[in-house]
């Protein structure tokens, strides 16, 4: 088995590992809930992806030690607010976007005030949900509050809130080259960074530890974007699931506008490089190493 196999191995069984408790925790609505909203929550966190930011939180804390069931709180946490944004992000009033994972998007089948309304009530719920049920899966209260300090900042407006500002608000724009690394850094990799430190920290990982996978999440995550980008000017819609060519369309700054694609895959190879240099010294960290390769090649 190569280590792509293994790569994707991993990712598939964690993926319908994510499903499956997914799909447990919407069986039954909260209580006070109401049906529409239920509704278009539901469609949004349950229409598939590659639920990559669960996975590298079970990842990261299974590294230490921790047990997976324990992490699951954290994990769906982290898809719940990946959903949210994607919801925001699809509005008439952000990319106004009409397809999503291959489907219509939320506000295209709910409307648009539903639509804000769900993506809203999968924000809260991201807090909520494992603050309730952390500590019962038996995780220390100082490991608790730590990553939810984490997962906040990277919610918050130094992270993804922030970075969808810098993404669509023409006033934010800067005319420098650095500008669309800083777009990466808090639209996509603040998420990514967050979901491997929030693992780690619920399993008791050390100072040192942390600052490594700090270092090596910050770059996978802008590799990420760089090859969102890329795909955005590449890929046709069946691989992409979503309507390609629309960064262009819109005269958004990306990697590839501002580098070109051959430029742009550059920055891809050296992100990559970076994030696995990062953790050379973690030891069993071979996953993270040949995940970060795999998800320079991903064709979606």
């Amino acid at each position: 088995m190569t280590s792509f196999d293994t790569v994707r191995s991993f990712l598939s069984e964690t993926r319908e590992y994510v499903d499956s408790a997914l799909e447990e925790l919407c069986s039954t609505p909260p209580e006070n809930v109401p049906e529409r909203l239920w509704e278009a929550m539901r469609y949004s966190l349950l229409a598939g992806g590659k639920r990559l930011r669960p996975a590298l939180c079970l990842a990261a804390g299974e590294l230490f030690g921790e047990a997976r069931e324990r992490l699951l709180p954290m994990a769906l946490a982290f898809e719940m607010v990946h959903t949210a944004s994607l919801i925001h992000d699809d509005l008439p009033c952000m990319d106004d976007d009409t397809l999503r994972r291959g489907r219509p998007t939320n506000h295209v089948v709910f409307g648009e005030g539903l639509a804000l309304l769900a993506g809203d009530a999968l924000l809260a719920w991201a807090f909520a949900y494992p603050a309730e049920y952390l500590p019962l899966c038996g995780v220390p209260a100082p490991r608790i509050v730590r990553a939810l300090g984490v997962f906040g900042d990277a919610v918050g407006p130094g992270g993804i809130c922030g970075g969808q500002v810098l993404d669509s608000d023409p006033a934010s724009r800067k005319d420098s080259a650095g500008f669309v690394r800083e777009i990466a850094e808090q639209k996509t990799a603040t998420l990514i960074r967050a979901s491997l430190l929030t693992g780690a920290i619920l399993a008791g990982a050390g100072e040192t530890t942390l600052r490594q996978l700090s270092g090596y999440g910050a770059n996978l995550g802008l590799a990420f974007q760089i090859v969102d980008d890329i795909l955005d000017a590449t890929a046709p819609v069946e691989e992409l699931g979503k309507t390609p060519g629309k960064d262009a369309a819109q005269g958004k700054t990306t990697f590839v506008s501002t580098f070109g694609l051959d430029g742009a895959k550059k920055c891809a190879l050296d992100a990559t490089r970076e994030a696995q240099a990062a953790i050379e010294a973690v030891e069993g960290a071979t996953l993270l190493r040949d995940l970060a390769a795999y998800l320079e090649h991903r064709s979606r």
